[in-house]
Formats: structure tokens, C-alpha cells, sequence
């Protein structure tokens, strides 16, 4: 199977916005997300819910921000893509009240026409423990 030019587009948006988050670049983050897009956030945490539009979505990201101090990294270790679906694979990293914290994650991007991200979802490897990370 070839890779078509939208899947390489939207495996190099990714790209580009992962770095952007982790060098706190929300300028850049903010012009790669679609106006009406949603963000799904899991678990059972101060953060958990469905955060719908930009503006809800940076707002979002600013309390992500302020809970983990500024030090949220992730290391991106794949990313699959085709016309309709970005899989990123990576491991993040994080500072909270003096505890770090890691886990393995799997992200699900579903981009616009433009490589916007419309849907986004997160599935991490131990959601237990990213709960009680965020619940202390």
C-alpha cells in the first residue's frame, strides 16, 4: 500500500504539533486545530471531559499546563497515518507537587481536509495511575 500525499501531510501536521506542545508553542498548537473541533479527555480526573471548540480546548490546555507545572513532554516514538486517520505512539512525561510521572500512550487524530485536527482522543496504558497522578 502507498502512502498518499494527504496521509504524509498529516503524518508531518503531527509532527509539527507534537514539537509545538512540547516547546510550549500554543500559537502553533492553535492554528493546527479546526474552530469546531473536540478533544476527548478520559478517565476520572479534574481534567476529564469532552472539551468542544478551540476556545474550550486552549482553555483546556492551560489547566493541563498549570497542573503539570510546564514540564509535560512527550516523546513520540511512531506515527502512522492515511487520508482519514493519524495514530501517534509516544511516551509522556511530567512534573506534578515534586512527582514525575510517565506513561505509553496511543493518540487518535481525525483530521479536517486541511489536517486540522477535528477529533482527538487519548488512550493511555495506565489510566488508573494518570487518575491518581492528577487526583493528589
Amino acid at each position: 500500500m502507498s502512502t498518499t500525499a494527504t496521509a504524509q501531510r498529516n503524518v508531518e501536521l503531527a509532527r509539527k504539533g507534537y514539537a509545538a506542545f512540547n516547546e510550549q508553542d500554543i500559537e502553533t498548537v492553535n492554528g493546527l486545530i479546526n474552530d469546531d473541533a473536540v478533544w476527548h479527555v478520559g478517565g476520572s480526573s479534574p481534567l476529564t471531559g469532552d472539551y468542544k471548540g478551540k476556545a474550550a480546548i486552549l482553555d483546556f490546555f492551560m489547566q493541563f499546563g498549570q497542573m503539570t507545572e510546564g514540564t509535560y513532554k512527550a516523546d513520540i516514538h511512531d506515527i502512522l497515518a492515511n487520508d482519514e486517520h493519524t495514530i501517534v505512539m509516544g511516551t509522556e512525561h511530567m512534573t506534578r507537587k515534586g512527582k514525575k510521572f510517565s506513561d505509553r500512550f496511543v493518540d487518535v487524530v481525525h483530521p479536517d481536509d486541511d489536517g486540522k485536527v477535528k477529533e482527538f482522543w487519548r488512550f493511555v496504558e495506565d489510566q488508573g495511575k494518570i487518575d491518581a497522578f492528577f487526583n493528589d
